[in-house]
């Protein structure tokens, strides 16, 4: 079982990345917040690691509907998604599986919403060249 729907480009990381916000918006995402894995961990611990973000994008009416079905669903929100640079210049761009993810919580309300963020996701992904 996957826990992400996941996509290798060719496109630059930079490229990618700068394509990010207006993929994710065309599907009603918006980007909360970002992590920068490299330079954190840099500043942390001092090593090194490949350029790798982390996205927190979030559908606000549909967070709505999970915060309003199951209020603990925001200990899974945002929807992460993650783009990172390959050994071999390529770009990596994966997004979590929300039916895996809130299939954990046992509730049936969640399932049609779930699947809802996943095809939106995934057209996301599918957006990028």
């Amino acid at each position: 079982m996957s826990f992400a729907t996941r996509r290798e480009l060719k496109a630059g990381y930079d490229d990618v990345l700068a394509k990010m916000p207006e993929a994710l918006k065309a599907e009603g995402f918006g980007i909360l917040t970002e992590i920068d894995i490299k330079d954190t961990l840099k500043k942390k611990i001092g090593v090194d690691f490949r350029r790798y973000k982390i996205l927190g994008a979030c559908n606000p009416p549909l967070a709505h509907q999970a915060l309003t079905t199951e209020t603990e669903i925001g200990l899974m929100l945002p929807c992460n998604v993650i783009v990172y640079e390959t050994d071999d210049g390529h770009t990596v761009v994966s997004a979590i599986d929300p039916t895996t993810t809130m299939a954990s919580v046992g509730n049936p309300k969640l399932t049609e919403l779930a699947q809802t963020v996943r095809d939106k996701l995934a057209r996301v992904l599918a957006s990028l060249e």
